[in-house]
């Protein structure tokens, strides 16, 4: 977790209304999010993505907060409602479920902004002093508070939340920011080809994280201008933070430990390979996200689970997992599981070899299967015998998806088994 800054800064977000955009369809993930809109994806062994940003909002103190959807949002509006539905209006707190209701237009949400736009009335009604815009699909931990405090201290009409990323990793993916000495923004570019470098900095630029903060009034004016230019995206990043840089005052946030200097961890998880990557992260033995820390919890749907259970001790039938997170209700059952995640309710039949596998729940592998480098999908159920991850051009043929970095993708439609309810 990023170390707080010694501010005081609980009048800041009481006075604050979250809006967290969750309607990202993540479509460089392909048949993983073909059921489920980006921000509903597995994450950790227990968690879903969207559960990063609302556990950031309530650790912070920012304790209203709307949940903007739209594509295919039936998971992730039952994980919302079964895992985040407890809040009480009555105490200044609750987090809103926010699906695209042509409010304003005939037409769904067009952008980023646009989201926004078309929630204007709701937002009004809670009568905040700032407005807290947020991406809903990265794994992070950060204080908004220090944000919002930066965002007072320096007067500003907006401020962007960026961090410092490599260049090679920025082109194409991410919005740069050049800035002042004084850490307002001279320039901004939606995913450009050929970032600019930061001064002094080399191979390195400032990437916009996504997450914005702005005073109320200011953006509902902003929204509105933009909303009757006919030939705009109606994006925070392609409009709206252009169109004002030079006449308003326009911060940068950097987001980095204030105590130790260092750049914390961010990840977007937009495909496969990050996903698994990114997954993969958290069975190291120190990993760069801390999910353990007790000061900074990521809050989910706690589903009643039996505990974990590795049965059998024979030589040639022996249930264990060395380096791997296993999840509640899993049973590993004669088989060994090496550097995976098993999600909740996994059944690993005997002899079996499970190897850097994210596995999503009520998953079952079968007998004598071998398993590496893959991801399954929810609910598949792998038949006795089968090796997926060992053959790439057998993986091609038999229907799964190969990623550039050698992971195997496996859904239940690939193995010709029946979709039913999906999560």
């Amino acid at each position: 977790m990023i170390t707080s800054g010694p501010r005081f800064v609980s009048k800041l977000t009481r006075n604050t209304y979250a809006l967290i955009l969750a309607g990202g369809r993540g479509s460089r993930l392909h048949e993983l999010t073909e059921w489920r809109a980006k921000p509903a994806l597995y994450f950790g062994g227990k968690f879903r993505i969207i559960d990063f940003p609302l556990s950031n909002c309530i650790n912070s103190g920012v304790r209203r907060v709307g949940v903007v959807t739209q594509y295919k949002a039936h998971s992730l509006i039952k994980h919302l409602v079964r895992g985040w539905g407890h809040f009480k209006q009555e105490l200044g707190e609750g987090i809103e479920i926010l699906p695209a209701s042509q409010r304003f237009s005939d037409n769904w949400y067009m952008g980023t902004a646009d989201a926004v736009y078309q929630n204007i009335d709701i937002i009004r009604g809670e009568i905040p002093q700032y407005i807290l815009v947020l991406s809903g699909d990265h794994v992070y931990q950060q204080d908004y508070g220090d944000m919002l405090a930066r965002h007072a201290e320096t007067d500003a009409d907006m401020t962007v939340s960026c961090m410092e990323v490599p260049i090679a990793e920025a082109a194409g993916a991410f919005g740069v920011i050049t800035v002042d000495d004084e850490g307002r923004i001279i320039r901004f570019t939606e995913k450009p080809a050929n970032p600019d470098p930061l001064p002094g900095r080399p191979g390195y630029c400032l990437a916009s994280m996504g997450n914005y903060v702005f005073k109320t009034e200011f953006l509902f004016d902003q929204l509105r201008q933009d909303s009757e230019n006919m030939n705009s995206d109606h994006d925070f990043g392609k409009n709206i933070i252009p169109s004002i840089i030079n006449d308003h005052n326009v911060f940068a946030y950097r987001f980095n430990d204030l105590a130790k200097g260092i750049t914390p961890y961010w990840r977007d998880v937009g495909t496969l390979d990050s996903f698994f990557e990114a997954n993969m992260e958290m069975v190291e033995p120190t990993p760069a996200l801390n999910l353990y820390d007790s000061r900074w919890p990521i809050w989910t749907f706690q589903e009643q689970q039996p505990p974990a259970k590795f049965v059998f001790d024979d030589e040639e039938r022996r249930g264990a997992a060395y380096d791997s997170i296993v999840n509640g209700g899993c049973i590993i059952s004669g088989s060994t599981v090496r550097k995976s995640l098993l999600f909740s309710n996994v059944r690993i039949h005997s002899y079996s070899l499970i190897e850097e596998a994210v596995i999503l729940p009520e998953v079952t592998v079968q007998r004598h299967c071998k398993l590496k480098r893959v991801i399954i999908d929810r609910g598949c159920v792998i038949p006795e015998g089968t090796e997926i991850g060992y053959n790439h051009e057998d993986d091609i043929k038999r229907g799964f998806r190969v990623t550039a970095k050698g992971v195997t993708l496996v859904t239940r439609e690939m193995l010709g088994q029946q979709m039913g309810s999906i999560g």
